[in-house]
């Protein structure tokens, strides 16, 4: 999930802070208000920690699958992890190096750093107790037990002993701290264990540091289904890592620091060497968060906050175990009745085969109709996989465009471009290695494709490329022709099983002339900043957004027709969010669906009466993001890579697509329909910032991905029949 994040910012150099501009840190808002109040903007820290609080409830919601509880217990921790690495560590860099400003919400800066801290701890002590006093015993309920190292039995204790000395033992590295060695690097996000000894002979106590390695499971599999956490084993054996010394005291904790990355880019050539330079020192950042298991000696708490210099308020205090994240290993084990029902994603109606074992060809699909996709209902492998695929293999096939911000580690599309580019085929691909957490992969793919002939570029200076694009340009017997794919979310097929997204496949010249010209302004030189199809990030997608927010109040005011329902992931930036609240004082109604962080103020009397927000979590990660229009009673629907903050509107590369065809247009339209229907289980955002979950007024709440899930099956089942009905041509159906 580090895509979903809140922006990061990079961090001052040894020769002094950077300009602001060099932090991520969102610019002043200083546009002219009218009678809307100061007090408009929620905190972003703060409503993306509200975020993380509704994540917590799924994993304490009984009616969610145990093991899927368990799933939402580690995303928790993930989440706040990444938080902390980036938003809090960037805030409190700021607020050291004298260049924190007061926030649009009017809360200054070290208030925002305090609050954030208190209500992390609050939410992770929440957290604990969760696991501590109903999971675990739910777990045991079904034969799932996380124990504790008194809790194995003699044989069970030697068994694990001698897994122990053959695998572990040799791993492990004690480091001492006296005189001769200094307090060790403590790396980020690493557990420890922190070990108080006395030497009998002369009575003087000792500290040293056992790293717990991460190359192994967190959770040892003592019997089927038995686990019990590597450091309780490492602690039961400290005696052989400090023979004949004498064991006073062991404690887990963990660090959190600084890692996100500065990265200047005023020398495109050697930005691929700068960057892996940077990716080397953020291993070194300053730390920003201590967590100590609740049991830890005030004398050795003291010494972690002295040597890691870090602040009190920065320390957390937890029950055992630490790193919650881990339990996605449990998570995963293999207990279906505990999981949500399986799903397989299906192939797309329009590019199915029916009778056929072979699969279709896009490109002769694709000439009938453009097609719609929500991903992971439709089959990622079989529609956008699968058309890059054919792309590849087919001699017909002149160029391939792609822009790549996150992929898996194995991915096809790669391979693909690879197996084109070789094919003597023109490839191009934008490739973005400063996507955050993925720099490392991009970089090896990036040097992949180089080596297999494709033209990689890094997009333009200053500016992170995170627009999903492909186009293909094709030699067909009427002349070439260009197939298109514009879509919501990354290239990745992992996440594309996960993440809920759309896309769109399609031949529309007008948008094919769009990208052909977007890719020459990415790839070479061209101040082009406006396009028919298109809303294109950083000159035109803003004011394109908010110009159509005007539209609607004017066809308000003319008594047409009118309305806005937006979808993403977070919305913060200001502008737009007083275009809305304009929007709603002159009556236009306007449907917010917001996974994660919400600057906007909904339900204020004056204000914002007329604006409704909702979050809808779940099994996928509600990733797309779609902006309707009424227009006048003729809708308007744009879907693209964009949320409404300030790093996409003004320093990214990012790209909207109109949807032209009815159906496509009525398909978004039920889902937004859907989405904001009150018999949906979703939380709504009330005018102080708070989210309270849908209460049901009778009926059982209904689950949106489900919903959706059920209606995939029926169309496709539908789509089936119909073929099978249609009278056959040519001896074929």
């Amino acid at each position: 999930m580090a895509e979903e994040l809140a922006t990061g910012v990079a961090t001052a150099t040894a020769e002094g802070p950077r300009s602001p501009d060099s932090f991520d840190v969102d610019p002043p808002y200083e546009a002219a208000t009218g009678d809307l109040p100061e007090d408009r903007f929620s905190d972003r820290e703060l409503s993306w920690l509200a975020f993380n609080e509704r994540v917590l409830e799924l994993a304490e919601d009984p009616t969610v699958p145990l093991l899927e509880r368990i799933r939402f217990t580690a995303i928790f921790s993930g989440n706040l992890d990444e938080f902390f690495m980036v938003r809090i560590a960037g805030l409190k860099r700021r607020l050291a190096a004298g260049l924190a400003s007061r926030r649009a919400s009017g809360i200054q800066p070290r208030e925002v750093w305090l609050a954030s801290l208190e209500t992390s701890r609050e939410l992770m002590l929440r957290q604990g107790a969760l696991l501590t006093d109903t999971l675990r015993g739910a777990l045991d309920a079904q034969g799932i037990a996380l124990l504790h190292w008194g809790d194995l039995d003699a044989d069970e204790q030697a068994a694990v002993g001698r897994a122990f000395r053959a695998r572990v033992f040799p791993v492990l590295t004690p480091l001492a701290v006296d005189p001769a060695h200094p307090f060790p690097y403590i790396s980020g996000l690493s557990l420890n264990l922190a070990v108080v000894m006395r030497n009998p002979a002369t009575g003087k106590s000792h500290f040293a540091r056992v790293k717990v390695p991460p190359i192994f499971d967190r959770w040892l599999e003592v019997a089927p289904q038995r686990f019990v956490p590597l450091e309780e084993v490492i602690a039961a054996h400290l005696d052989a890592l400090f023979p004949g010394m004498e064991i006073l005291a062991h404690h887990s904790f963990r660090v959190t620091r600084n890692e996100d990355l500065e990265v200047e880019e005023d020398d495109a050539e050697n930005l691929l060497k700068a960057l892996e330079q940077e990716l080397l020192r953020r291993k070194f950042g300053p730390p920003v968060r201590l967590e100590v298991e609740d049991t830890m000696d005030e004398h050795v708490r003291e010494l972690l906050v002295t040597e890691l210099d870090i602040s009190a308020d920065e320390v957390f205090a937890l029950p055992a175990p630490l790193d919650l994240a881990s339990l996605h290993e449990i998570a995963d084990l293999d207990r279906p009745e505990l999981h949500f029902e399986p799903f397989v994603p299906m192939t797309h109606p329009d590019l199915a085969e029916v009778e056929s074992a072979s699969p279709v060809d896009m490109f002769t699909a694709l000439r009938e109709k453009d097609v719609l996709l929500h991903h992971p209902y439709d089959s990622f492998a079989t529609s956008v996989q699968r058309f890059v695929e054919q792309a590849a293999s087919d001699p017909q096939v002149l160029a391939i465009k792609q822009t790549l911000y996150r992929t898996s580690g194995d991915s096809p599309i790669i391979d693909s471009l690879v197996d084109a580019a070789r094919a003597g085929k023109q490839v191009l691909v934008l490739v973005e290695i400063k996507a955050r957490f993925d720099e490392q992969a991009n970089i090896r793919w990036a040097r992949k494709l180089e080596r297999a002939g494709c033209h990689v570029v890094y997009g333009l200076l200053g500016l992170k490329t995170h627009c999903k694009l492909c186009l293909v340009v094709r030699d067909e017997p009427d002349g070439l022709r260009r197939y298109a794919h514009v879509g919501t979310g990354n290239y990745n097929p992992k996440t594309a099983r996960l993440y809920e997204d759309y896309g769109l496949l399609t031949t529309d010249p007008r948008i094919a002339d769009d990208l052909t010209d977007l890719f020459n302004n990415l790839s070479g030189y061209s101040r082009r900043e406006s396009y028919g199809q298109l809303l294109v990030a950083p000159a035109g997608l803003r004011p394109g957004i908010i110009e159509r927010i005007e539209r609607e109040v004017a066809h308000h005011r003319a008594g047409r027709p009118a309305g806005v329902r937006i979808k993403v992931n977070s919305i913060v930036d200001e502008e737009i969010i007083d275009a809305l609240y304009r929007a709603s004082q002159a009556g236009v109604p306007v449907q917010m669906l917001v996974r994660g962080i919400c600057a906007l103020r909904p339900g204020v009397p004056g204000m914002s009466d007329n604006i409704v927000v909702r979050s809808v979590l779940g099994r996928f990660l509600e990733h797309s993001r779609v902006y309707w229009f009424g227009g006048g009673g003729e809708p308007e629907v744009w879907i693209g890579s964009a949320d409404l903050m300030h790093r996409n509107l003004d320093r990214r590369v990012e790209v909207l697509v109109r949807l032209d065809r009815p159906e496509h247009i009525a398909e978004i339209g039920a889902m937004l329909e859907l989405s904001m229907d009150p018999g949906i289980d979703a939380w709504n955002l009330g005018p102080d910032g708070t989210w309270t979950r849908q209460q049901s007024s009778g009926a059982p709440l209904r689950d949106l991905q489900q919903v959706t899930i059920d209606r995939t099956r029926s169309r496709r089942a539908r789509a089936r029949a119909e073929a099978k009905e249609r009278p056959a041509v040519g001896g074929f159906p």
